[in-house]
Formats: C-alpha cells, sequence, structure tokens
C-alpha cells in the first residue's frame, strides 16, 4: 500500500519546446522552435575554460565554487553593469552565479514570496514563471499585453492589491520581441512610488536589441534597481545555452535571502565554466557586437519571410520572431504549429503556450539564432505555404 500522490503542479505537462523538438526531430523538419544557436561558440571562449581547468596557479580549479560564484567573475559581472548601466553593484554581497537564468529566477521567487502572496506576471510570458510561483505557494496573476505587445500599466495599477508581493518584467521579451521604452520605465518607478512590491526583472536578452536602441535595464533607475532582482544569462549571451550559466544582482538585503535558497538549491555552479567566462569576458567586444550580429540574422529571416505568405510583426530585440498567419489558416496556434512542422517542414511555438489561460493571436514564434543556410532551408520551406 502506497499513499496516492498529490502532484504540486497538476496542471503542467512537457513543455511546448520540448514537444515542438521531438515532433521536429520525428519528421525531419528544421527547428526554428526551441531557442538556442546551431553555431559554435568563440573559439577563444572554450580556450579559456580549458586552460581553467588545468589551471596550476588556482590550487582547485575543477572542486566547488563558493556559493556565491568565482570572485573574478562576480567582479567582472558588477564592471559591466557598472559601465553600461551605471549601477555599481557590489560584487561580494549583491551578485550571484547560478546555475543558469531559469534557476536564479525560481531561487528569487522562492526566496520572497509566501504562500498566499500575489505575483503579477505579464503574458505571453516564459513558461518557467508561473510553476516557479505556485511551488512557492503563491498567486500568479495574470495580466495581458496589448494587442501590438505592449505592458498595460493601467491594468498592472489594476492587478496590485493589498496582497501583491512581486511584479515580474521581461525585457527584451520572450516570446514577443518587444522591449521596455522610457515611458515604461517611468511607469513602473510611478508604480513604485504607490507600492511596497519588489520586481523581478528578466534581461536574459539584454544585448540583442537593435536599431541602434539601447538596453534599459532596471539597473538603470535607482528607484527600481533598489527593489528589483536582475536576472541575465551567459548562456545566451555567449552561444553556451548548454553550459546552464547565469547570474542575479539585487540590493544586499534582497541578495542575502535570495542566497538562503541557492545554497539548498544548487550551492555552487561549474568552477571551471565560471574561471573561462570571468578571463574571457575581461574583453567586452563579445557582447557589444551581439546587437549587430544578431540583427543581420533578423533582417536576412525578414527578408525571406516577405516572400511567404506569413507577416513577420515588429522585433526589436531577442532571437526570436514572430509571426501572423492571419489569412493563411484558421487552425489554432497549437495546431497550425504542428502542421508546420508535419507538413512543412518547420517547426515553431505556438504563442498560446505563453499564457496562463491560452489566447489565440493567430501567431508562432521563430528563433533565428541560426546559421544562414539553417535559414535558408526554413525560408526555401515557408515558400511552399
Amino acid at each position: 500500500m502506497t499513499q496516492p500522490l498529490s502532484s504540486r503542479l497538476p496542471d503542467v505537462g512537457t513543455t511546448i519546446f520540448t514537444v515542438m523538438s521531438a515532433l521536429a526531430q520525428k519528421h525531419g523538419a528544421v527547428n526554428l522552435g526551441q531557442g538556442f544557436p546551431d553555431f559554435d561558440c568563440d573559439p577563444a571562449l572554450l580556450d579559456a575554460v580549458n586552460q581553467a581547468m588545468r589551471d596550476g596557479a588556482n590550487p582547485h580549479p575543477n572542486q566547488y565554487a563558493p556559493l556565491a560564484g568565482v570572485p573574478l567573475l562576480r567582479q567582472t559581472i558588477s564592471a559591466k553593469i557598472a559601465a553600461r548601466d551605471a549601477h555599481v553593484y557590489d560584487a561580494e554581497q549583491e551578485i550571484t552565479v547560478t546555475a543558469g537564468a531559469t534557476q536564479a529566477l525560481f531561487t528569487a521567487i522562492l526566496a520572497v514570496v509566501h504562500p498566499g502572496d500575489e505575483v503579477i506576471v505579464i503574458e505571453p510570458a516564459y513558461d518557467s514563471y508561473i510553476p516557479a510561483i505556485r511551488l512557492a505557494g503563491g498567486v500568479p496573476v495574470p495580466v495581458t499585453m496589448t494587442a501590438d505587445y505592449r505592458i498595460d500599466w493601467d491594468a498592472v495599477h489594476r492587478a496590485c492589491s493589498p496582497r501583491t508581493r512581486l511584479l515580474i518584467i521581461n525585457s527584451p521579451h520572450n516570446p514577443s520581441g518587444s522591449v521596455l521604452q522610457p515611458e515604461d520605465i517611468r511607469a513602473l518607478e510611478a508604480l513604485a512610488e504607490r507600492s511596497p512590491l519588489l520586481i523581478l526583472s528578466d534581461e536574459v536578452y539584454e544585448h540583442m536589441v537593435y536599431d541602434g536602441a539601447p538596453h534599459l535595464s532596471l539597473a538603470q533607475s535607482p528607484a527600481l534597481a533598489s527593489r528589483s532582482f536582475i536576472v541575465s544569462s551567459f548562456g545566451k549571451t555567449c552561444h553556451v545555452t548548454g553550459w546552464k550559466i547565469g547570474y542575479c544582482a539585487a540590493p544586499a538585503a534582497l541578495m542575502h535571502e535570495f542566497r538562503k535558497v541557492h545554497q539548498f538549491n544548487v550551492f555552487c555552479v561549474n568552477t571551471p565554466m565560471q574561471l573561462g567566462l570571468a578571463h574571457y569576458l575581461q574583453d567586452p567586444q563579445p557582447y557589444v557586437q551581439l546587437p549587430q550580429f544578431y540583427q543581420a540574422k533578423r533582417d536576412h529571416f525578414c527578408a525571406g519571410l516577405a516572400r511567404t505568405r506569413l507577416t513577420p510583426l515588429p522585433c526589436a530585440g531577442t532571437y526570436f520572431q514572430v509571426v501572423s498567419y492571419a489569412g493563411i489558416s484558421e487552425l489554432p496556434e497549437h495546431e497550425f504549429a504542428q502542421w508546420l512542422t508535419r507538413e512543412i517542414g518547420v517547426a515553431a511555438i505556438p504563442l498560446s503556450a505563453f499564457y496562463q489561460r491560452p489566447q489565440e493571436r493567430q501567431a508562432v514564434r521563430f528563433c533565428f539564432a541560426k546559421k544562414e543556410s539553417t535559414l535558408d532551408a526554413a525560408l526555401e520551406r515557408l515558400k511552399t505555404i
């Protein structure tokens, strides 16, 4: 006899990314669904990690790192943020290296959300937010973006209550590709003046903002930085998503609570890769050049889409391109994405998967972080629709 198992996440199944990647493999489709590059990272980064593994100057390069991360990497992160955002985080007390950005998001939520607390989530939203909130005992409160994927600040104000504990912001935004504008920062500052809520800012695509626009990090606003966890990802920045290394920056009081959870979650992160990243990123050029690198891919892909029946929507950031298939099919997004994979041979992600209560906008998301040959192969197939 055993007790019946009661799931902590009864409504959660296999993620849409895994489902669509498996379908792509089954049908030999070009996989533009899951968000990872199909090209190699800079060989200099691999050399830096390889050197770190063999570095006799460091007596324990392949043993546990400090809980908060290798000091040189935390110092490098602090310098990177200070150079762009003019906000200095103390590397010792205010920065923690994490096992990917998703772990940082999860840890921040567990650190501050108590049972019954409400957490405002802007939808469409990355799929890890709501399960993490529920595991913490919190209550997700979704606020839907406008038709052009802007944050509806009036709706955010209406969603706030005495039980609101946290607001999750994501810019550049996955899946829509929109980015925060100065008026969004002002609106968020006004909200912060009226509410004691904390903010979790998911900025993993911070170095992928296009057309000459700057990335507006919450670190640039003293009023917002003072109450925010800011999360980013070396996997996205350095084309090494499989390494699962990211970081969180926050004021010391918030980081103190963050590290309490972090130490019992993963304790620390891969030591030689931290050392390799720390040395590699002493030169900022690899991430300074990213906007031009990915904008070229975006423009190439959109030029090809112009020769299809799909309509690309504006993409100001990330490495995702949302397209509308209105006028092509009346299928729901999930079914259209499956049809596209099976019959056309290109995998995409339905935007409905990014909502707590699925909404249909006849739109799917492609990832253009691919070799040009991969994008061209996909575009040739998409022309047949």
